[in-house]
């Protein structure tokens, strides 16, 4: 099951330490991390992102919930770079592209208080308890959430919705009188503008999701290579 994944530490050297213990169960096959970094935050509510993987096919923000995730932690100051970490995110953050409940990014951000630290990943795992085990050995607080397509559904839910709209509007416009004709024309070209930037976003929302499965796919298929080449 694909997840996102959260474990606070009170220090840096316990989250590096929370860090390598995640790769170690990727390593054994106890989950998949498809995309990982170590971030902290600032007193003035700044996200750092210390470290980040991103390397291989999927990079540490291809995903656009991921980039969504972070920018969300860093809150309205928006996200600092870390020195050599590669990652940009701005603190505008559309949050049509979480795939997380608003509760999660609310636990999370109780959790991540100035100056702790925590590792955030995109993962596949099965049962929790590999984890959990190794992270509260390390003294890690873990806070994780399925990904959903929820969504999706709603964005189609509102196309839907505006068509409905436009569909009543043109009826009432091909019955109106002159006098009205104008204001419900009027109100039908900004529903269309509408409709067609949301139909926009859902097909480049679709797309993004279309490219994290493929590289997804294709970061399995390095590690299986790799796997193998290590054997012989």
């Amino acid at each position: 099951m694909d997840r996102m994944l959260v474990v606070v530490f009170d220090t840096e050297n316990k989250a590096y330490e929370g860090e390598k213990a995640l790769l170690q169960l990727d390593r054994e096959g106890s989950l998949t991390v498809y995309a990982h970094a170590v971030l902290t935050k600032k007193d003035d509510g700044t996200t750092i992102v210390l470290r980040s993987d991103d390397s291989g096919p999927i990079g540490t923000l291809l995903g656009p919930t991921w980039g969504a995730l972070i920018g969300l932690l860093g809150g309205p100051v928006g996200v600092a770079v870390g020195a050599g970490a590669g990652l940009v995110a701005g603190s505008a953050v559309d949050l049509g592209e979480l795939r997380l409940g608003t509760d999660f990014i609310e636990d999370v951000t109780k959790l991540l208080l100035p100056n702790r630290v925590a590792v955030v990943a995109e993962i596949d795992e099965n049962w929790t308890t590999p984890v959990d085990t190794r992270m509260e050995a390390i003294g890690g607080t873990v806070v994780r959430r399925s990904l959903s397509e929820v969504q999706e559904k709603i964005h189609d839910e509102h196309v839907a919705a505006m068509k409905a709209d436009l569909a009543q509007m043109k009826a009432e416009h091909a019955k109106a009188h002159a006098d009205r004709k104008a204001k419900i024309q009027e109100k039908i070209n900004q529903l269309e503008a509408k409709l067609k930037a949301q139909l926009q976003k859902s097909k480049e929302r679709r797309e993004a999701v279309e490219r994290e499965a493929k590289a997804k796919v294709e970061a399995l298929k390095a590690k299986a290579a790799a796997a193998k080449a290590k054997v012989k």
